[in-house]
């Protein structure tokens, strides 16, 4: 886990648009919300993603930059991209297991149709320093926190310059 108001390693992917996104080189006016999601074959994840393409526009109105990024292989993550319905939302793939432990995410093994390991969902909102604001971490694929909650949320942090909480 990494405590809030502690600052982030740094993010390099490859997107399934065939670009690089980079979370140094981030800019937004308030936030970068990284989404981390299980994979194509959740269909969680895909009722969580298809949510957040509709309230994009919303996340882009406070001032937050967004992504979401999966252990997916380029071309299964291609497939997601093509298969549901989230045609704005920056799509990452092949997030390195490693990595994702540095990030505090859970790593499972697949059963089934599963991928051999894959993350857990997780939720991030970094404030413009690449500092931890706010981070939600799951085990399972259920009880992510909805997006009208996340949005409501960022509101009164807004509204009342409210500050990180849970550092010490």
């Amino acid at each position: 886990m990494i405590k809030p108001r502690t600052k982030t390693p740094n993010l390099e992917i490859d997107l399934v648009n065939d670009t690089r996104w980079d979370l140094s080189e981030q800019t937004p006016k308030n936030f970068t919300m990284i989404v981390f999601y299980r994979g194509k074959h959740c269909p969680v994840c895909k009722k969580q993603l298809e949510e957040l393409q509709q309230k994009l526009s919303k996340f882009t109105e406070r001032g937050i930059n967004v992504i979401a990024i999966s252990s997916d292989t380029e071309k299964v993550a291609k497939a997601t991209y093509d298969d549901w319905d989230i045609a704005d939302i920056p799509i990452g793939f092949e997030f390195p297991i490693e990595e994702a432990r540095k990030w505090g995410l859970f790593i499972s093994e697949g059963i089934n149709d599963e991928p051999k390991h894959f993350t857990e969902p997780g939720l991030f909102l970094l404030d413009k320093d690449q500092k931890v604001y706010w981070e939600t971490i799951q085990s399972m694929p259920f009880g992510r926190p909805s997006f009208n909650d996340v949005l409501s949320g960022v509101d009164y942090i807004l509204k009342e310059d409210y500050p990180a909480r849970g550092e010490a």
